[in-house]
This record gives structure tokens, sequence and C-alpha cells, in this order.
């Protein structure tokens, strides 16, 4: 019985890591994403459609008029790690139109699944991490595309999205009349932490918790889904060919990795939404900025803020623990929140200076309007009655604007409130 996770050899043992990129130039790849095969499923883009509601299906795959994703088949082998393919998935936004995600799809050979987990978390003594040397995405992308690490995309290190079935000799993973020991949520923690207990040990009493926050797919298998990575973990003994897992890893592919890459948008708009917001007050044209902020709002939830990708509940599963994990719906109630209120901070500027104005046409036109309408009533025609009115007037507007109310005139004019720093 093996019961040390970094020495054990999975039946099928699966990696993805997600990282940003900018991309440098339309990529000459076959358009969609990549389309794995199972018998004679085939999981293009019109295949993996079928699953997402139109509105999720346009953000990840994009139409024929505008696509939006790209893939390329590839065959790198680097000690335990095979590359199997990249896609490329264009996400842009307003500050950054070339910002995209890409996906390193490998199958893992021998003990060596959570290993490299640790290593590309670069966990203590974990070794080199793979993605820095030959795979690295710099040599794999060439002039399509480069990493990005600027904010507000940047992440500490790729997303990982791993995938095991055990064997019969497994039994920490396996249901045991029904049930299943404690021992494979911590396989399953530690696959989607890429972490050991050395690394991170958890205390007894959060067990609970961290178990709660595992997904039971079926009796046959579970995934959990954290800040930095996610895994799934098969609870019965794997036969091979033929077997269920062939499929479970084919929607660990395919659309489980797309509800993530979902969730991985909404949170890169959301941390540039914020971003946003707190640069809200540089500069003047205050109206002009919060007016564009209310269009990326606006653009952003019509086309990427979803919480229902499809009828088919494991994929909406998998993205509201993504979005609980970043608290991605609590921090756009913040940015809605805070949006109005600085809406609402405009308008009255607005409506204040608008008073203003028209308290300034009150002091203007009043002392002008009565003197030239006193001349008639004395029979005082000529120039020189006409120029002692408008001196007379434009006297009376001089003293008038030098009182309290005059100064709120033009404080309103000037968009601020007249005991506020000049």
């Amino acid at each position: 019985m093996t019961t040390d996770l970094s020495s054990l050899t999975g039946v099928r043992q699966t990696l993805a890591a997600i990282l940003p990129v900018r991309l440098t130039a339309p990529p000459p790849w076959s358009t969609g994403p990549i389309p794995f095969d199972l018998g004679s499923r085939r999981t293009d883009a019109g295949t993996r459609q079928t699953y997402f509601t139109p509105a999720a299906a346009r953000a990840l795959y994009g139409t024929p008029e505008r696509p939006c994703r790209w893939h390329r088949f590839m065959d790198i082998r680097d000690e335990a790690l095979r590359l199997r393919g990249i896609e490329l998935l264009r996400t842009s936004t307003a500050r950054q139109p070339h910002h995209a995600l890409a996906v390193l799809h490998f199958s893992v050979e021998g003990p060596a699944l959570l290993p490299t987990l640790r290593a590309i978390g670069h966990r203590p003594l974990a070794g080199p991490d793979p993605l820095e040397g030959a795979l690295s995405p710099a040599a794999l992308l060439g002039s399509v595309a480069e990493p990005r690490v600027a904010a507000p995309f940047a992440i500490a290190r790729p997303y990982t999205i791993a995938f095991l079935t055990p064997d019969a000799e497994h039994t920490p993973a396996l249901r045991q009349d029904g049930r299943l020991p404690d021992t494979a949520d911590r396989w399953l923690w530690s696959l989607a932490s890429r972490s050991t207990d050395t690394d991170f040990p958890v205390p007894l009493e959060h067990w609970p918790e961290k178990s709660a926050q595992a997904l039971r797919l079926s009796a046959d298998w579970s995934a959990l889904v954290l800040r930095h990575g996610a895994a799934f973990l098969g609870h019965r003994a794997d036969t091979g060919d033929g077997d269920f897992y062939a499929f479970a890893e084919l929607h660990c592919r395919t659309v489980y990795l797309d509800a993530l890459l979902l969730g991985t948008i909404q949170r890169d708009h959301i941390d540039e939404l914020t971003n946003g917001l707190s640069g809200i007050f540089e500069g003047p044209r205050l109206a002009r900025r919060v007016s564009a902020l209310e269009r990326h709002i606006a653009a952003f939830r019509s086309t990427y803020w979803r919480q229902h990708l499809t009828a088919h509940g494991p994929a909406n599963d998998l993205l509201l623990a993504f979005q609980s994990q970043h608290r991605l719906p609590a921090r756009f109630d913040e940015i809605l929140a805070e949006a109005a209120d600085y809406a609402r901070l405009v308008q009255t500027q607005e409506s204040q200076q608008i008073a203003g104005a028209l308290g300034l046409l009150t002091i203007l036109g009043l002392p002008l309007s009565t003197s030239l309408g006193i001349l008639p009533l004395l029979d005082l025609k000529g120039a020189v009655p006409t120029a002692l009115a408008l001196t007379t007037a434009l006297a009376v507007t001089g003293l008038a604007l030098t009182t309290r109310y005059g100064r709120l005139v033009l404080s309103s004019l000037r968009g601020r409130g007249p005991g506020e720093g000049r």
C-alpha cells in the first residue's frame, strides 16, 4: 500500500498550467480549443458550446467572425512531463487589449505529479521549475505571445489543474464500504495546494473545514478548487482502457478547464476594475473618468460576469468555488457600490454647477435689467445715462459677488463648496 503521494504513480496523471500572456502577433494556429478525442467523441468548439450558455460560449470560444481562441498540438518530453498541446485564449480589457491566457496541457509519467506541482509552486527543496527550462512558455510561444508579469494580471505562479486516478493499491484514496477515508481529502488538498504536510502543515482542527470545500462530482471522484490550483482525484481503482475515468479525464481537459478559465477571466477583469477605482480621483475631469468606468463595468457584466454556465451542475460548481476562493461576488458588489457613489458625486457636482450658473445669471441680470429699466421711467436718454446705469449695475454685481451667496455661486461653478480648500 502506497501512502506517500510524493512517490505515487497514478493510473492516469494529467496536468494543465494556466498563465497570463501578452499576444504579440495574431496566432497562426488552428482556431478554437484543442479538440481532444475519446473514441468517436471529439471535443471541438461546437461540441463544447452545447455545454454552456451562449454568453459563456462566446467568452470562451469567440465567434467565426471574431475568434478568441487558438490551439496547437505539440509533443515534447522533458523528464516526467510530456507536453500535448497549447491553447491561447484572448481576454482583452480596456487597459490591456493584448491580454490573453495560455494553457499548457501535460501528461505526467511516474511518481512525479506532486513533485512537479511543488516545483511549479516553488516549494522549498522542490527542485527546478519545469516551466523555466525546455518547457518554458517563452520558448514554446515564440513570437506569438510573451509571458506577462505586470499588474494587475500578475499571479505568483501559474494556476495548475491536476488529475489523478488510483489503482487498487492506493487505498488512502479509495472508498471503503461506501465511505471515503480522511486521507482522500488530504491527497486532494496536496494536489490542489501543490504542497505536502511539510510545506504547509494544516492544523488537525481545520481539516473538517478543508474537507467541506471538496466537490463530490460522483461517488467515483472529487474535485477541490483553491486560489492557485485545482485538483481532481478518483476514489475507486482505475481499470484502464474503457473505464469511466477516460471520460472524466476528457472533461477535466475540456469543459471543467473552461469553467475555471472563465473564473480566471472574471478575476482579472475585477482586478482591473478595482485598480481603476483606486485612481478615480487622479487628475481632472472626474465625470469623464466615472463615465468610462461605468462603461467598463457594463461591458464586463454583459460579457463575462456569469455564475450560471450550464445545465450540467459540476461546471457551475467549479466556477462558484473559484469565485468563492477569490471573493469575486463580494468584490464585484463592492465595485458596483463604489461606482454608484462616484456617479452620485458627479451628479451632485453637476447639479451644483447648474445651480451656480443660474445663480450667476441672476446676479448679473437682475442689477442690469433693473438699471436699464429705470431709465425709461426717469425719461433719461442718451449715452451718459446708459453708461451710468451700466456702471451702477456692474458695481452692484461686484458687491453681490463678495457676499456669501456670491461666493457660493462661484464655488458651485468650480465644482466645490465655499469652505473647501483652494
